[in-house]
Parts: structure tokens; C-alpha cells; sequence
């Protein structure tokens, strides 16, 4: 379930970071009542952006497949690795 506070309670920032780093989740902030930012721990940031990577990563493959642009498994790692530098 999400966690929605009011922006007031930003200046408690000791509970706030507590707060963010219990929850898995982004932790919602309002202003007036309306929907304003959203914070999160550094842990579950760089989760989020893995896993945008890994989503990106693969509807690129199924462009490729869709395009008939495949090559075969030691083709794909190696161009991989050469990509990464590993």
C-alpha cells in the first residue's frame, strides 16, 4: 500500500528517511492535499532503474526478433560483452 504524507511532515527529515528506507515503495508527498513529489531510499531507486534497463533492454530484443534482426547465442553475448567492456 502506497504511504501518502503531507509535505509539513518533510521537516521531521530523520523519520522521513526511516520512512523510505522501511517501504519498498516510493513514498508520496501532497501539498494542499493534491499529489506534489515522491521520494525513496537510494536502494530502491537504483532497483527501479535495473529494472527499467532490463524492460528496455528487452522490448529492443523483440524489435530486433521482429525484425528478423537475430543472431545466434555466441553472436549476442559476445557483441554483449564487447558493449559492457567485459
Amino acid at each position: 500500500m502506497p504511504r501518502i504524507i503531507p509535505i509539513r511532515d518533510l521537516k521531521d527529515t530523520a523519520a522521513i528517511s526511516q520512512l523510505c528506507h522501511e517501504s519498498k515503495e516510493p513514498v508520496f508527498i501532497t501539498k494542499n492535499g493534491y499529489g506534489d513529489m515522491v521520494i525513496m531510499s537510494m536502494k530502491v531507486y537504483e532497483e527501479k532503474m535495473l529494472m527499467i534497463d532490463a524492460y528496455t533492454r528487452l522490448s529492443e530484443a523483440e524489435d530486433e526478433i521482429q525484425a528478423g534482426r537475430t543472431m545466434d547465442a555466441n553472436a549476442s553475448l559476445k557483441r554483449i560483452r564487447e558493449k559492457h567492456g567485459l
